[in-house]
């Protein structure tokens, strides 16, 4: 039985087509070319880190991130971000009794905008927070700890078969692998996404439904 969900934040809750544009403007690179470059080097399963790298050797993504917040230009998403189908998935999925919970790779800058948006959830956290990221198997460790249900009984959503559907079978959870974002578009005909993941959809809102029918399959 299914009975908590967690969900991962960028590109499962949070479409960050945005905030990647805001970073090529600071590096002084077309949006479409830092694009490009930022789907080659997710191809080649290298990580995306390694994009600013391509356009500025030795960049340090944290210092950049410090410079940028000093200069008024400051991480950033708010409600226009979210993909539309969130809130409504995440209030069905409450409604239906399910503990909802959401933990990504971010700052604690982006764990205090997710706070700030009043999200139907029962908790929030980052990996800033418990000072582990994903792909570590503590990560997920973190998040069975704050999770009221067994791994086995907690559902994680999320778009990267690298980053989420991987480690969290590892941990003992069941997953969801969203197709959506660049790294999904990318890696949904790895064969170890259809081996690994317990479903996948293509919208939040498929969820509610597709746990539903999970859940009378295993009475």
């Amino acid at each position: 039985m299914i009975r908590a969900v967690v969900f991962d934040v960028g590109e499962c809750l949070v479409n960050e087509a945005r905030e990647y544009g805001t970073w090529a403007d600071w590096l002084g690179v077309p949006r479409h070319t830092f694009s490009a470059v930022f789907g080659a080097v997710i191809a080649r399963g290298q990580d995306y880190r390694e994009t600013f790298q391509v356009f500025r050797p030795g960049f340090d993504l944290t210092e950049e991130r410090e410079k940028r917040a000093a200069s008024g230009q400051p991480e950033w998403f708010g409600e226009d971000d979210l993909y539309p189908d969130v809130r409504p998935a995440l209030t069905a999925l409450r409604k239906a009794g399910l503990w909802v919970g959401i933990a990504g790779n971010q700052t604690v800058r982006a764990g205090g905008l997710l706070r700030s948006m009043d999200l139907p959830s029962d908790m929030i956290a980052t990996s800033d927070d418990w000072g582990v990221s994903k792909p570590d198997v503590g990560f997920f460790e973190a998040v069975a700890k704050e999770t009221p249900c067994r791994p086995e009984e907690t559902l994680y959503v999320g778009d990267r078969l690298d980053n989420d559907i991987r480690p969290a079978v590892a941990a003992g959870f069941k997953t969801a692998l969203i197709l959506r974002g660049p790294w999904a578009t990318i890696q949904q005909d790895d064969p170890e996404a259809d081996r690994l993941a317990t479903m996948r959809i293509e919208s939040l809102a498929e969820l509610p439904e597709r746990i539903a029918a999970f859940n009378g399959e295993a009475h």
